[in-house]
């Protein structure tokens, strides 16, 4: 349903199905609600929660997340050499 709603432009109604799924554990809806903190779609831009809900995305193996906070955490110079 979030989805559809997102798919929609329905950001108010989408982050309020998003925020209910990624308390399941949703990966997918972690990942969006990260996004439309980035971007301040239907929620007030957040950067620590967009963070979180990218790296709880992460944490469940979202891929697409994954790569993004990889990248994130490199260009904010996390990055561990080997």
């Amino acid at each position: 349903m979030g989805m559809s709603r997102l798919d929609e432009g329905n950001y108010k109604s989408a982050s309020e199905y998003l925020s209910k799924a990624a308390e399941l554990g949703d990966a997918t809806a972690h990942y969006n609600l990260s996004v439309m903190y980035r971007e301040g779609e239907g929620v007030e831009k957040d950067e620590k929660k967009e963070l979180r809900h990218l790296e709880e995305a992460a944490i469940i193996g979202h891929p697409f997340a994954r790569h993004i906070l990889g990248v994130t955490e490199q260009r904010k110079g996390r990055r561990k050499e080997q």
